[in-house]
């Protein structure tokens, strides 16, 4: 049995960053995710696509962002058990025994749900014969941006990842950009930049259209789109991407007695706790008022819950809020030389 201050589930950019805020108030912490590195649906779903909202970060991939959580987290040893799926939360008198499906079992006052929003995979496309092209030339993600420089590449969706990469990708290839709808669901801005990379000859632009079907034997050549009035359109092209969205499980979670709405986790503003005592919820997986599922958020809402946590770690002892600029107990703890 693993005996620890706080038990993060989650290896995301907010479950590292709650980590880091746990540790600099003196409380230890491990952390768990059922993928088998850290990062979440930064290191999973894009790790190339670059980032603009992280504070005082002009542009990061999120590759960069996980790996500096993780240089930044260095220095506190932190336990990580990865590939691991939490099973059981129990409550024994004041703590919560935590079991895993590989046996671990942890013993905490506090559990941080910081899980994103849950096991997910992506929504593929419908006709069984695209499973032969799947991680050859029909993707869902964009793991490695290498591969798909000098291509044509057909880009399927009408939110932000499909214009992003929309855009993207255009420097470098030939991009058909297919979606249903005439509107798009992405930010405006990059609507607007799409737009203007059609007039300019550089991203090929059919709404209205859905997939019909692939051509190819061992090799993808081309495929076929429709649209309403059934017109058909075949495109020559290397590559496909698929951007639907994702299919989200919240898996055991949803047997932990939490306050549940449309697969998230109602929590106060204050602590970021559910409705059971010591457990929080941080990042995408919760929901409250005015809640932004930005990744700025979910640090703030990890830094609240990690200061609440530390009632229940240490009952004895009375939390003292300290600046990490002039506190030399936070500087020894990070292993900065005062002045």
């Amino acid at each position: 049995m693993i005996k620890t201050d706080a038990l993060i589930i989650g290896a995301g950019p907010t479950g590292l960053f709650t980590a880091h805020q746990l540790k600099i108030i003196g409380l230890n912490c491990e952390i768990v995710d059922n993928l088998d590195k850290a990062g979440g649906q930064c290191i999973e779903l894009y790790p190339d696509k670059p980032i603009y909202d992280i504070p005082a970060v002009p542009e990061c991939s999120g590759e960069e962002l996980t790996n500096n959580l993780l240089a930044q987290i260095k220095p506190f040893n932190i336990g990580f058990h990865l590939n691991e799926r939490v099973d059981e939360v129990k409550k024994i008198e004041n703590n919560w025994e935590v079991k895993t499906n590989r046996g671990k079992v942890f013993l905490t006052p506090n559990v941080i749900i910081a899980g994103g929003v849950g096991s997910f995979e992506p929504r593929k496309f419908a006709p069984k014969e695209c499973e032969k092209f799947e991680d050859k030339s029909i993707f869902y993600a964009v793991k490695n941006k290498k591969l798909f420089e000098n291509k044509t590449i057909s880009i399927f969706g009408g939110g932000d990842s499909a214009l992003d990469w929309a855009v993207e990708f255009s420097k470098t290839s030939k991009v058909n950009l297919i979606h249903r709808r005439e509107e798009f669901r992405g930010a405006q801005a990059t609507v607007d930049k799409v737009l203007q990379l059609k007039k300019e000859g550089k991203i090929e632009l059919f709404t209205k259209y859905q997939f019909k079907s692939v051509k190819g034997v061992d090799k993808l050549e081309s495929i076929e789109i429709k649209n309403d009035d059934d017109k058909i359109v075949e495109l020559k092209t290397d590559i496909v991407l698929g951007f639907f969205g994702l299919i989200m499980q919240l898996g055991p979670i949803a047997n932990w007695g939490l306050n549940l709405d449309k697969k998230t986790i109602e929590v106060d503003t204050e602590k970021f706790e559910t409705n059971q005592k010591g457990i929080y919820a941080v990042g995408d997986i919760c929901n409250y008022p005015g809640k932004l599922k930005l990744i700025l958020s979910g640090f703030h809402e990890g830094a609240l819950a990690a200061r609440a946590c530390f009632k229940l770690a240490r009952p004895n002892e009375k939390y003292r809020f300290e600046f990490t600029t002039s506190s030399k107990t936070i500087k020894n703890r990070l292993g900065v030389k005062s002045d």
